[in-house]
């Protein structure tokens, strides 16, 4: 491992990320690593996580290996790096397997600086193979609490991480997450075999998010009333497909600007519909929990959930898309009594039987035609309502049973994503002479391809369009797929098609029914464990005496009495009787501490005499910004009118 550092970690912030400063707690996280102390960097949404491996990795010799189940932003990162001249790449379900060796060749051989894994691809013999060789700077483990079976997200490769660190014993880890509990913060290090125990961890607290928990009969008429009172862009986030049509529908209706986004959409109308979001030409995303993961749009203002969310790890994730640029956002969860019902029903629906999880895992073999044995590491288009209609299952049951399959690490599940064809020549430049010489048929196709494509097509896969080369050569598009297809049977090219459909990997190699085996043990554990989360989640609706930041925070191990002053359950018990003398006395102490330049309400609660009322404090505060005396920024903190 080299731990040289070729430049000051400030000149590459500013130099490859063009930022004059690290946001709170990057530089200490930074440094740590660059210490070679294994680092658990646990950041909120949108505090930056990626820098804080980049930055090291760029400031160290060697290559940095990226773990990471998310495989739009795997592929966003690597065009981003490759724009600042770092030579990147990322593996994962959906490369042919001679893009795979060489991008792994690359890794290992060459001059590679990031390498983006997929967690499956760690326990893949291509990869096990050239990993002694690979000179690894640190390893970076993103969504870290994908690792733990206590976590919400829990995926069985991440166990596997661990082995890496046979082959590069003194290689630092850093292990990213937003969002984790005590016991899995604890877990994650214990997993990863951190060799001493170093958590870095900014404060869960939103101080610029008010959260409102609102029992509402009528919710389409309450997030009427919230679009009407609060300006700029928001998320309404609900739990499945059909409700997002009818709200976003609702919204137009009434004259705001709505779009719809969900799992079931194609990818060009996703994408289609998020750039205008993000452009703000919609002022509305009608969502389900499949928008929003790598989405940065610093100006939403606020985000509504119609339907209870199953954690409170995924409602804070979901709910803080809100006010990333630090200013003043709300996060609003409407629910009414049937909604209780309704997710405890939703969570039984979501763990089905062994029999039904055995017949999907059966089924899945016989769609692709797969004998007992073989499939291990093959990637496929995955389309579940196709899957559903061949084998005449019910759709909600057959979901959650794959994503049981999944979390028992046979199968892995990508959602869509839009990859464009590719081309590489595997041949050199006179065994492909010699190759058209012997072959007439493709001469003429191979001269218009290099044409077209150039002498990087000896190097690198190529970006292709198969219809702009059918257009060319005036043939239909279908001719093209055919020939590309045929050189790469014959190993002259590496072809790939274009995909833009979900992917499924087979982690294992297909199993015959009576070897297929779920562990019982496994399985109450993940169904106790998010039973747990989702009673946590309720208790976060129903609890009526606390502040909601506290409760959140406190769900996350971090303990405060401050509360936030602005939530629900704050504004209603700011509605105090004080008799004048106790008004003018928190007057007075607001004036002395609330002088020179503003502040939040947080330290002035914390320099006030204790003796005077927490709540009743508030309530001057409320009376004194609604009379005008005292002004509130879009950033909360706090000054007197001069």
């Amino acid at each position: 491992m080299g731990t040289s550092n070729k430049y000051d970690i400030h000149q590459i912030l500013f130099q490859y990320f063009g930022y004059k400063s690290f946001r709170p707690l990057q530089e200490d996280i930074i440094r740590s690593v660059l210490e070679g102390k294994d680092t658990l960097a646990l950041l909120p949404t949108g505090g930056g996580k990626s820098l804080c491996y980049q930055v090291p990795a760029i400031a160290m010799e060697g290559l940095c290996l990226v773990v990471s189940p998310l495989i739009a932003l795997m592929r966003d990162q690597v065009e981003t790096l490759k724009g600042k001249g770092l030579e990147s790449e990322a593996v994962f379900s959906g490369l042919s397997n001679y893009q795979i060796e060489k991008i792994l060749d690359h890794a290992a051989y060459g001059s590679l600086k990031f390498l983006y894994l997929s967690p499956e691809r760690l326990i893949t013999s291509s990869f096990r193979d050239r990993l002694p060789f690979m000179k690894l700077n640190m390893i970076a483990v993103d969504e870290a609490h994908c690792i733990s079976q206590w976590g919400y997200d829990f995926r069985p490769p991440y166990l596997r991480i661990a082995e890496i660190r046979e082959f590069h014993p003194q290689t630092p880890i850093i292990a990213l997450t937003a969002t984790a509990t005590k016991e899995v913060i604890n877990d994650i290090q214990d997993k990863l075999l951190f060799k001493e125990k170093n958590v870095l961890s900014r404060s869960f607290d939103r101080p610029n998010l008010i959260y409102v928990v609102q029992n509402e009969n009528n919710k389409a008429r309450r997030l009427l009333k919230i679009c009407n009172n609060l300006k700029g862009s928001g998320i309404v986030y609900v739990r499945n497909r059909r409700k997002t049509v009818e709200i976003a529908k609702f919204l137009v209706q009434n004259h705001y600007p709505a779009g719809v986004y969900h799992a079931g959409m194609n990818l060009a109308q996703r994408n289609n519909i998020q750039n205008r979001w993000m452009e703000n030409r919609l002022r509305v995303m009608v969502a389900t929990n499949a928008f929003g993961m790598g989405i940065d749009k610093p100006d939403v203002r606020f985000v509504v959930h119609m339907d209870i969310p199953d954690s409170p790890e995924a409602y804070f994730q979901e709910a803080g898309r809100a006010g990333r640029d630090g200013k003043l956002s709300y996060a609003i969860l409407l629910y009414d009594e049937a909604d209780i019902t309704d997710i405890n029903e939703n969570f039984n629906n979501s763990w089905p039987s062994y029999g039904v999880i055995k017949n999907v895992y059966n089924a899945l073999g016989n769609y692709y035609n797969l004998a007992i044995g073989s499939g291990k590491d093959i990637s496929f288009d995955f389309d579940l309502n196709e899957f559903c209609k061949r084998f005449n299952f019910k759709s909600l049951p057959t979901f959650n049973a794959l994503k049981i399959i999944e979390k028992e690490g046979y199968i892995a599940l990508n959602d869509a994503f839009d990859s464009p064809s590719q081309l590489m020549f595997r041949l050199s430049g006179d065994e492909m002479y010699n190759f058209q010489v012997a072959n007439k048929k493709f001469d003429g196709f191979i001269k218009i391809i290099s044409r077209l494509y150039g002498g990087a097509l000896y190097t690198t896969h190529q970006r292709i369009n198969e219809e702009a080369i059918a257009k060319y050569l005036n043939i239909k598009t279908d001719q093209v797929i055919q020939l590309l297809t045929e050189l790469d049977k014959l190993e002259v090219i590496s072809y790939v098609p274009r995909k833009n459909k979900p992917q499924l990997i087979f982690v294992t190699e297909r199993l015959d029914a009576s070897q297929f085996y779920l562990s019982p043990e496994n399985y109450q554990l993940r169904k106790n464990a998010a039973k747990k989360r989702l009673e946590a989640m309720i208790d976060y609706i129903k609890d009526e005496n606390h502040c909601r930041s506290q409760i959140l925070l406190s769900y996350f191990g971090e303990k405060t009495k401050v509360r936030c002053g602005a939530c629900d359950y704050c504004i209603k018990h700011h509605l105090l009787d004080l008799d004048e003398k106790e008004y003018i006395t928190i007057e007075t102490e607001l004036e002395k501490i609330i002088k020179d330049q503003p502040i939040s309400l947080a330290n002035v609660l914390k320099q006030l005499p204790s003796y005077l009322d927490e709540d009743k404090v508030m309530q001057v505060v409320d009376y004194l910004v609604e009379n005008g005396k005292l002004l509130r920024d879009n950033y909360g903190m706090l000054s007197f009118r001069p």
